[in-house]
């Protein structure tokens, strides 16, 4: 039973890094103000726990930067391993909710921003290559530092991305047939 139940994780697990690879990789090339590389982190840090979705976070991040985006991009991996530590604690003792999946969503937005923003100035100078750079450019040109025009722009990113990506996984953890929600949840789901 328990090598049963091992052999499922690693599979699901896998398959939630490739979803954040495919939707970051997607999303990207669309050059669309928010990321899309979080939902595999997420979905796996609530049904296996904080240190799964840390791991499958950083696996993510780190395939998608020394594969598809560039080794530069490997600081970030930072922010998926703090999503995934931060949602699978938060729904260890907590019962998912729709609100509380919001308002862990919020919580998210200004810690990615918060993380983000230094290293996103030290990779690329503040600029993200997205619709948001007019944002920060904007910003920048009427006197604000470069650090507060990059998490500005990097808090709406984020308020889009985190709030619905958690959104998103809560519908598909709802949506989750009763024997695997008994399987994987200790609590239920509202």
């Amino acid at each position: 039973m328990k090598k049963n139940s091992n052999s499922k994780m690693l599979v699901l697990s896998g398959l939630c890094v490739a979803l954040n690879i495919v939707l970051g990789i997607t999303v990207g090339s669309l050059n669309l103000p928010f990321y899309g590389d979080t939902i595999g982190t997420m979905f796996s840090a609530i049904i296996f726990g904080p240190m799964i979705g840390a791991i499958v976070g950083f696996l993510s991040s780190f395939i998608k930067s020394v594969l598809f985006s560039g080794i530069q991009n490997l600081p970030f991996a930072d922010i998926n391993v703090m999503i995934g530590l931060n949602v699978g604690f938060a729904f260890k003792n907590r019962k998912m909710s729709l609100m509380n999946s919001f308002l862990i969503g919020l919580l998210l937005s200004f810690l990615c921003a918060f993380i983000g923003t230094p290293i996103g100035i030290a990779v690329y100078g503040g600029l993200t290559g997205t619709m948001s750079d007019v944002i920060v450019l904007s910003l920048k040109k009427a006197g604000t530092s470069l650090f507060t025009a990059s998490f500005v722009a990097k808090i709406q990113n984020n308020l889009i991305d985190k709030v619905g990506s958690m959104i998103i996984v809560y519908y598909i953890v709802k949506s989750l047939p009763l024997k695997y929600k008994k399987e994987f949840l200790q609590e239920n789901i509202e």
